[in-house]
């Protein structure tokens, strides 16, 4: 059994840790605030965004604009959106195991582009072939940083560089569950109008003045709206996992540090027995002496 000095000085290291993970919660926790907010805003915006834009490319010409036209698929690029950091539970490892799969998927000379330091790392180490890769933005995420990257993949993309673009991110369902999603980019497709609903409701839109020109205004805002979104969706899971992660940790260090308690009051105890023992073994020897 260890020493009451061993196990006295892992009690205090246990509390210090436990101080710090709690600390990190709460920092968590504000972010994910934060976060949030501007995901709840984005959503509503980016959703009728892409609402519009569909109708409109149904009922615009085939080849109105080249970020529209379907062509055959022999490149592939996927963006993959990690953190920064790590200490967020499972967050990184689900994700980079599913653009793994996706990725080969898509075969060996699929080009990537990372964002977030985590995937930066993981797919440069394994020799993908990553033509772009981003860090650090998580820190002060602002939607310039989405602009760029969009017009460097819209460029790629117009140059045939590739065929089809994915965008691979964790998707914030709430602050203990987060969804690893592939969602194409490029090129922006037709919806599925099978459905009477859907169709009734794209005769009821009147465009002014014509679909096509509000379409080539609105291609650009939407590619950059919907990769903003991916970030900000990302930044709101990393946070509510961090959350989670330091709370469970939080959580296992009390556990541990009952454990611990008992296991120094036995050993405690077996210390003043010894003693005591030690005591009256020593008296006897004096009266027999």
């Amino acid at each position: 059994m260890a020493t009451l000095k061993e196990i006295k000085t892992r009690i205090v290291a246990i509390k210090n840790t436990q101080k710090i993970t709690k600390a990190m919660k709460m920092v968590a926790a504000a972010k994910l605030r934060r976060a949030q907010d501007k995901i709840i805003s984005t959503r509503p915006y980016a959703n009728k965004m892409n609402e519009l834009l569909s109708h409109l490319i149904s009922v615009a010409e085939k080849t109105i604009n080249p970020l529209t036209e379907e062509r055959e698929v022999n490149k592939h690029l996927v963006v993959v959106i990690s953190s920064d950091r790590g200490l967020c539970g499972s967050f990184n490892t689900n994700l980079l195991r599913f653009a793994t799969e996706q990725i080969n998927k898509l075969g060996e000379d699929t080009q990537l582009i990372t964002i977030g330091k985590k995937s930066s790392v993981y797919f440069k180490k394994r020799g993908y072939n990553i033509i772009q890769s981003h860090v650090n933005v998580f820190s002060d995420l602002k939607i310039e940083v989405a602009k760029d990257i969009v017009k460097f993949i819209v460029q790629g993309y117009l140059d045939k560089e590739y065929d089809n673009v994915e965008l691979i991110f964790n998707e914030f369902k709430s602050i203990v569950k987060q969804n690893a999603v592939a969602e194409r980019f490029l090129p922006l497709s037709k919806p599925d109008t099978d459905d009477a609903d859907e169709k009734k409701s794209m005769i009821d839109y009147i465009y002014e003045p014509s679909a096509s020109e509000i379409l080539n205004y609105l291609i650009p805002k939407q590619l950059d709206i919907q990769l903003w979104k991916a970030l900000l969706e990302s930044n709101a899971a990393e946070q509510g996992a961090r959350m989670t992660a330091m709370e469970m940790a939080t959580n296992n260090a009390a556990d541990f540090l009952q454990d611990l308690e008992i296991m120094y009051n036995r050993a405690r105890q077996e210390s003043i027995t010894k003693e005591l023992l030690e005591i009256v073994a020593g008296a006897e020897a004096l009266k027999e002496g």
